[in-house]
C-alpha cells in the first residue's frame, strides 16, 4: 500500500510536466491516428495522417520486456519520417488476445523491467512513444491471463513508462468504448490521449458504431461512448474517436470484412440511419446484413468531434482502405476543417 501510495504521488507530480511532443497543452491541432498492422504491406501516406500507431508488440514470454511482430516492417515505417518529420510513430504494445499484461503489471520489478524496454524500443526504432492496447485490465474474455488487482497495477504500469520514457515521449492508450477496466482519473496526469475504440458495438442487425442511439443500437453509441470515458474523469481533450475501416456482416456477408471489400458486395443496397447516422447494407429480403462505416458518417463524426471538443480521430486500420484513400481523406479532411 505504501508503494502504491508513492506511485500516486508521483502521477501527481508528473503533471506539471509538458508533453513536448503530445498534444496535450495544443487545443488547436488535431490529431489522425492510424493503426498500421504488421501483416499488411500497404505503406501510409504521411499526408493524411498525424500519428502511425505500429501494432503490434507484445509483452515478453519472460513477463518484463518487449516482442516485436515484423521489425522490419516497422523500420520501414520509421523510415517514413525521413520525408516527413512532423509525422509521429508509435508502437502499440497488446492487442486482443494479447497476454501476459497481468503478470508483467503484478510485480514492480516486471513493471520496471517492462519500461526500460519500452525506452530501449523507442530508441532502437526511433519512435516517438508507446501505445497500450491491453484488452483488458481484470478481463479474461479474451483468453488471457487476469486479476482483481490488474485496474491498481495498470495505473502503476502507466507511470513507470511515462517516469522512463520522460515527459517529451508520447504514452496513450486503447480503450473500450464503455470505458471500463481502467482508473481514468488515476492515469490522466501521465497520458497524452486516449484513444477510444468506439466499435465492435454491436453485429447486424445492429450498428457497431453508430453516432447515436437508435433502433438499430445493441450496446452503446459512440456519443455514449464519449460520454462515459469524460465521467470516468478523461477531459475532451485527451479523447480521440475511433472510426472503423470495416464492418460486420452475416447472411452472406463476411462476419469481419474490410470496406474496400464491401465495395465489391452485389445484391445488397445501401440504406441510412438518420437517428445513428451510419449507413447499413439490406439484402434482397430487406434484411439488415451488413454494419460498416463510409465517408457521409465518417464526415458527420469529424463535426461531432470537432463540436465536442476532442483532440482527434483515430482509425482501425489504414489497410482497410481503398487503394485511392477514399477513407483516410474522409478522416483528415473532416479533422481539419
Amino acid at each position: 500500500m505504501i508503494k502504491f501510495t508513492k506511485n500516486l504521488l508521483f502521477l501527481s507530480l508528473v503533471t506539471i510536466s509538458s508533453f513536448g511532443q503530445g498534444t496535450v497543452g495544443n487545443k488547436t491541432k488535431k490529431v489522425v491516428v492510424a493503426y498500421v498492422t504488421s501483416w499488411t504491406s500497404v505503406m501510409p501516406d504521411p499526408k493524411y495522417v498525424t500519428h502511425i500507431n505500429y501494432a503490434f508488440g507484445h509483452v515478453s514470454q519472460s513477463f518484463d520486456g518487449i516482442r516485436i511482430d515484423n521489425e522490419r516492417r516497422l523500420k520501414q515505417l520509421t523510415e517514413l519520417k525521413t520525408q516527413s518529420p512532423a509525422l509521429k510513430i508509435l508502437i502499440s504494445i497488446g492487442g486482443w488476445g494479447s497476454g501476459r499484461f497481468s503478470e508483467m503489471a503484478g510485480l514492480e520489478a516486471n513493471r520496471q523491467k517492462f519500461a526500460e524496454d519500452c525506452l530501449r524500443v523507442i530508441k532502437e526504432f526511433n519512435l516517438d512513444g508507446i501505445d497500450i492496447d491491453w484488452e483488458y485490465p481484470t478481463s479474461g474474455m479474451a483468453k488471457i491471463s487476469s486479476s482483481p488487482e490488474d485496474m491498481q497495477n495498470y495505473t502503476l504500469l502507466m507511470g513507470a513508462i511515462r517516469k522512463k520514457i520522460g515527459a517529451k515521449k508520447l504514452l496513450t492508450l486503447a480503450s473500450v468504448a464503455d470505458a471500463k477496466y481502467i482508473d481514468f482519473k488515476a492515469i490522466e496526469p501521465v497520458v497524452d490521449f486516449v484513444n477510444i475504440m468506439t466499435y465492435d458495438m454491436g453485429n447486424p442487425p445492429y450498428h457497431h458504431a453508430g453516432l447515436y442511439r437508435s433502433k438499430y443500437t445493441r450496446g452503446i453509441s459512440v456519443d455514449e461512448a464519449v460520454d462515459a470515458h469524460i465521467n470516468a474523469g478523461m477531459p475532451i481533450n485527451k479523447l480521440v474517436l475511433g472510426i472503423p475501416f470495416y464492418g460486420h456482416g452475416k447472411d452472406g456477408v463476411a462476419g469481419f470484412i474490410d470496406y474496400k471489400q464491401i465495395l465489391d458486395l452485389k445484391g445488397f443496397n445501401r440504406r441510412w440511419d438518420d437517428v445513428a447516422k451510419a449507413p447499413f447494407l439490406e439484402n434482397g429480403n430487406a434484411e439488415f446484413v451488413c454494419t460498416y462505416e463510409d465517408p457521409e458518417s465518417i464526415a458527420i463524426k469529424c463535426s461531432y468531434l470537432l463540436k465536442r471538443g476532442m483532440l482527434g480521430a483515430m482509425y482501425w486500420e489504414y489497410a482497410g482502405d481503398t487503394e485511392d484513400g477514399i477513407l483516410r481523406k474522409a478522416v483528415y479532411s473532416g479533422v481539419n476543417r
